[in-house]
């Protein structure tokens, strides 16, 4: 059972990359590779808790979602950023 919650959460983290690769479209370049190494850094989060704790991967998932939405908006309030 655990392993399967694991599993979902691996698929759903999987998914918030479309979010990320496709944020080129409002965020300019040099700030796009900063968001990238924020979706590398929750793979590693993501590959620790699916081996110690497997029923808590899709808490990181959610928690990529929430930290694209913030890094969006706040680019977008501080710097301008349009599509």
């Amino acid at each position: 059972m655990a392993k399967t919650f694991g599993v979902i959460g691996v698929i759903l983290y999987v998914l918030t990359a479309w979010l990320y690769l496709t944020s080129g479209l409002v965020v300019p370049f040099p700030w796009v590779y900063v968001l990238w190494a924020i979706w590398l850094a929750g793979l590693i989060v993501l590959r620790i808790v699916f081996r110690d704790r497997p029923l808590l991967t899709p808490l990181v998932a959610v928690g990529a979602v929430l930290a694209w939405m913030a890094y969006v908006q706040l680019g977008s309030w501080l710097f301008g950023w349009t599509a």
